[in-house]
């Protein structure tokens, strides 16, 4: 350290006055501090440099000793007691006296240091993501398979979700290998060990710069989706663990597909039923008839009886919607509607006339009449 002149190094004249040697380490600090530089090992050589000639020049003693005979003076001693008594010799405002990076700065690096413990003493669980699935009736009723493309934040691989790497044991920049901080408030000396180090003076890792600490990083990621056979339309489905990464090892959140089901030409469900509108002419549902109905699973043939009428209902039992959660099946559930085909010919017409004179009911009494 000989050949290096600390005033050179500060930018400043020897007869440049304390106040004048605080704000060159200031401006110096605000530049090459290993915090503003992680990773930079010149720009940490560097301060340990400006620090120490700031240090130096600061204490009127160790200056004097530096200007007689240009050698390094030894370092202030570490201790583990917050409050260390009261200081008069730099004179009653305190601008003389001595102060580390980290006090000068505290606001910015206090928060710092208390975001990074609140995240490792809290951790949170990682945020849920939502995305959704478009099915066809059928589809909804036999199931699905679909593909999707998420991008989700995910547990960062070069250090493992911890927000930091391993590196090469060596001297802590912020407390510059003594284990604490020292600093004096007017009269007032205080010291506290390092929050950087945990006191002993060596960093034994460094923030990833991968994650920029967080711990996180993200990844786009394709995904099959397994509908279940039965699922309803606006229903939500669950992929445990698929949604972001928690911070600092904490859980990760869910992804929840809500499915959107498309409208069948004549089925209409209604819960794990099946409702069909069923045509029938008027000749069927008077005599009676075999009619096929079309159903998921195949055609069935349903008896119609003689003298059925318009909106009687049919029950093919376990031909409706397999339920998600049992996979019991519901009820097909057949309406009929008695349809009157056109009549255009005049032989039509009359038997027509010759039914309504031999069944001259009213079909109206009970209605209209008390």
């Amino acid at each position: 350290m000989n050949q290096f002149d600390f005033y050179v190094i500060l930018g400043i004249e020897r007869v440049a006055t304390a106040a004048e040697v605080k704000r060159a380490y200031q401006r110096l600090a605000r530049r090459y501090h290993p915090n503003i530089n992680p990773g930079d090992d010149e720009a940490e050589a560097f301060f340990r440099l400006v620090s120490e000639a700031y240090e130096t020049l600061m204490d009127p003693d160790r200056r004097h000793q530096y200007d007689r005979d240009g050698l390094r003076s030894t370092s202030q001693d570490p201790s583990a007691v917050e409050f260390q008594g009261f200081d008069f010799s730099s004179g009653s405002g305190g601008s003389a006296g001595s102060a580390t990076f980290v006090e000068l700065f505290s606001d910015v690096f206090t928060n710092a240091a208390n975001r990074r413990g609140a995240s490792v003493e809290h951790p949170q669980r990682g945020s849920d993501l939502f995305g959704e699935v478009r099915l066809t009736f059928e589809e909804a009723i036999s199931g699905a398979e679909r593909r999707l493309r998420i991008n989700r934040l995910v547990v960062c691989e070069a250090c493992g979700g911890s927000g930091r790497r391993k590196a090469v044991e060596s001297r802590c920049g912020y407390c510059m290998g003594v284990g604490n901080t020292r600093w004096r408030r007017g009269h007032m000396v205080f010291s506290k060990s390092c929050q950087f180090c945990g006191g002993t003076g060596q960093r034994q890792d460094q923030p990833c710069l991968t994650c920029r600490e967080s711990g996180i990083g993200s990844l786009d990621e394709d995904i099959t989706i397994r509908v279940p056979a039965g699922v309803k339309d606006g229903a939500r489905l669950r992929i445990e663990s698929k949604g972001n990464a928690g911070r600092f090892g904490s859980e990760p959140g869910d992804l929840y597909i809500t499915t959107e089901v498309g409208k069948h030409r004549f089925f209409n469900r209604d819960g794990d039923n099946l409702r069909l509108d069923l045509p029938v002419a008027i000749h069927e549902a008077a005599l009676g008839a075999d009619i096929d109905v079309p159903t998921f699973n195949g055609v069935v043939s349903l008896r119609i009886p003689a003298g059925t009428q318009s909106g009687q209902r049919f029950f093919l039992k376990s031909y409706g919607v397999p339920s998600p959660r049992t996979g019991k099946r519901g009820d097909l559930v057949v309406s009929v509607n008695v349809v009157l085909p056109p009549i255009a010919d005049e032989r039509s017409k009359e038997l027509l006339r010759t039914f309504g004179k031999i069944n001259s009911s009213n079909v109206r009494k009970d209605l209209f009449e008390e």
